[in-house]
């Protein structure tokens, strides 16, 4: 499988989206895994840090990754040559759960990790919202706030969204606070050539009534200790 097939052509370089990367019963198979008593409740949405949460350092404690977060979903990185030049290969996964009407303020996920992001999506679609930062310095001659690119992308279950290079150091992301995404379609949304199943979307008349949607976030951590927890501070939020 070659990852340039899959790049997005409408979203920021370096973005790519496969869709269906996992099965139906794979994705059974995940959510019946995650640990129901391990959920960390932040004001709009909940998660899971694994192996654990970084450090007040962005320092994370070495251990491996459960069985249930590898197979199948990180031995089908390696095809893609996904997290080849990464220090440690996938090191940590960040589990996020959004329930219909819950999101995330546009963010960037910063220099604690290597810039490769991929994120497997279970349970709803819904859509992410790309936005290029803001320039450090206007164009001569400009006064005012400058308008900044702004890219759309359909996040189906089971599909697999792949953040790198330019596009992960370049632009923030982030979910918006509503029950329903609407005004789906070519023109709209960036990866629509390339989603596995656009007629749904068509049928509903270009709407995609959110369901709890699970995303699985796998990441390198570039500073790693496995010295113990003395190293620790505060953990993140």
């Amino acid at each position: 499988m070659a990852l340039e097939e899959h790049r997005i052509p409408e979203a920021p370089e370096a973005m790519y989206y496969i869709p269906d990367f996992i099965s139906q019963d794979e994705e059974q198979s995940i959510l019946h895994s995650i640990p129901d008593g391990k959920w960390i409740s932040l004001s709009k949405r909940r998660l899971q840090a694994v192996p654990a949460r970084l450090s007040a350092t962005n320092t994370l404690l070495a251990a491996p990754l459960p069985p249930w977060l590898l197979e199948p979903i990180v031995p089908r990185f390696r095809p893609l040559g996904l997290f080849r030049d990464a220090p440690h290969g996938v090191n940590h996964c960040l589990i996020n759960e959004y329930l219909p009407g819950q999101g995330i303020m546009p963010h960037e996920d910063g220099a604690a990790y290597h810039p490769v992001v991929a994120t497997v999506s279970l349970g709803g679609a819904l859509v992410l919202d790309v936005t290029a930062k803001p320039s450090s310095r206007p164009p001569d001659g400009h006064n005012g706030p400058l308008a900044r690119p702004t890219w759309r992308v359909l996040q189906e279950p089971r599909s697999l969204l792949l953040t790198t290079a330019d596009a992960y150091t370049e632009t923030l992301h982030g979910i918006a606070e509503i029950t329903e995404d609407t005004d789906l379609g070519p023109t709209t949304i960036a990866n629509w050539g390339q989603l596995g199943d656009m007629q749904h979307f068509q049928d509903n008349g270009g709407r995609n009534t959110r369901s709890t949607r699970i995303s699985l976030t796998y990441r390198d951590v570039k500073k790693v200790s496995s010295i113990g927890s003395r190293l620790f501070g505060k953990p993140k939020s």
